[in-house]
């Protein structure tokens, strides 16, 4: 067991009761329509889950990361579409705002979001550019009083319910330059074109959405396009330091892995919980099926695995807390809790045999569900990479 402070344990309990009470009820049938669960994301907007790690004053529940992290997985125990909704708007949406915004910024874009009036995404994706962030083609043009961006993402969790997103392009016209030595004010001699990131709203002349995805998993997630033709951004949405944007968004890829993580966590520990219910049940052989060995043999790994994968996802958010380094840490988190998830579900339709098999039992669709936690915010083989550069110590930051 982990030791939670008494606010973390209140937001646990409020969470586990909303998700068992308001979201499970409805998992199996938004599974099935592919139905985006509005009237469950406005209800968490009422009880604060829509911007719980950042401040009162912006809007938010002003709880710590773990108590954000925790939420995030109580709500994957029931349904992982919900939870992935609220883990792509405050990880991606809401915390590039907060961490590089300036004051206005957070003022005018973070508070409604926090709020949960409005839900926020990040446009990274597109066609050509998956892992490598600087394969993007979308790029962002100066004009008077703002810039104009071409391009189109894809794969964009929140891409047609969001209203507020923070948008990656390249910057082709601005030329850095060396902050330090005596080349100060000299272009570098990075062979990347820069990348800037910009806050665009829905209404935005240019900015459409495309088609949306038919997905194997997640599916009352909604997922899809966002499309941009001459849309113009005012300059002041420029987000951060213009040409920081990779830099930026590195920052923003380390802490969202962690609500991965969770969401794989909560997915583990949702189907491990059907499955131990479900052997206590069924008999053969004239006997509950836990009470073989076999059985009792998978279910001891999943428990295993499952709190060992606990373990690393709240040690990963509590560093991010106290602002001590957790890059190793969050991709250890989100590589082991994922494919933790992967084998627990997997073990848990076996435990259940056919009926495992079956819609009805919903263990497959923790199954379907798990898949994208070792694909989303970087697959498996860069996490692998970002934590032997760590333990190696490669100071290449291109990853």
């Amino acid at each position: 067991m982990i030791a939670l402070t008494e606010e973390q344990k209140i937001i646990q309990q409020t969470v586990r009761e909303f998700a068992r009470e308001v979201v499970a009820p409805k998992a199996r049938e938004i599974d099935k329509s592919k139905e985006f669960p509005v009237d469950t994301i406005r209800q968490m907007a009422k009880l604060s889950l829509m911007g719980i790690p950042f401040p009162d004053k912006y809007g938010g529940a002003g709880a710590d990361k773990l108590s954000y992290i925790i939420a995030v997985e109580e709500l994957a125990r029931a349904c992982g579409s919900t939870s992935i909704t609220l883990a792509a708007h405050t990880s991606l949406g809401c915390n590039p705002i907060y961490m590089f915004g300036t004051d206005d910024q957070k003022k005018k874009f973070l508070t409604p979001l926090a709020q949960g009036d409005k839900v926020g995404g990040l446009g990274i994706t597109e066609p050509e550019a998956g892992s490598d962030v600087h394969g993007i083609k979308t790029a962002a043009q100066p004009s008077k009083n703002g810039y104009v961006l071409n391009g189109a993402k894809m794969f964009i969790t929140n891409a047609n319910v969001g209203d507020t997103f923070v948008v990656a392009a390249k910057d082709p016209s601005f030329v850095p330059t060396r902050s330090v030595g005596t080349t100060e004010g000299k272009p570098s001699s990075n062979k990347y074109t820069p990348i800037s990131l910009f806050i665009v709203e829905r209404g935005y002349k240019g900015f459409s959405n495309g088609k949306s995805e038919d997905k194997m998993g997640l599916r009352a997630s909604d997922t899809g396009e966002l499309v941009f033709q001459d849309c113009f951004v005012p300059g002041e949405n420029l987000l951060g330091k213009r040409g920081d944007g990779f830099k930026y968004l590195m920052q923003t890829l380390d802490g969202g892995r962690i609500s991965i993580g969770a969401l794989a966590l909560g997915l583990a520990q949702g189907a491990m919980d059907k499955s131990v219910a479900y052997s206590k049940e069924r008999k053969q052989f004239g006997k509950p099926i836990c009470d073989f060995q076999a059985v009792q043999n998978m279910i001891a790994d999943m428990a295993v695995e499952t709190e060992a994968a606990r373990h690393l996802v709240y040690d990963a958010a509590r560093l991010y807390e106290a602002g001590l380094p957790f890059a190793k840490e969050s991709a250890m988190a989100k590589l082991f809790a994922s494919e933790t998830a992967m084998r627990v579900t997997r073990n848990a339709i076996q435990i259940l045999g056919g009926y495992g098999y079956m819609n009805e039992y919903e263990v497959e669709r923790y199954y379907r569900d798990a898949k994208l936690c070792e694909i989303g915010e970087g697959t498996s083989e860069i996490q692998r990479i970002v934590i032997a550069r760590q333990v190696i110590g490669t100071t290449d930051t291109h990853r």
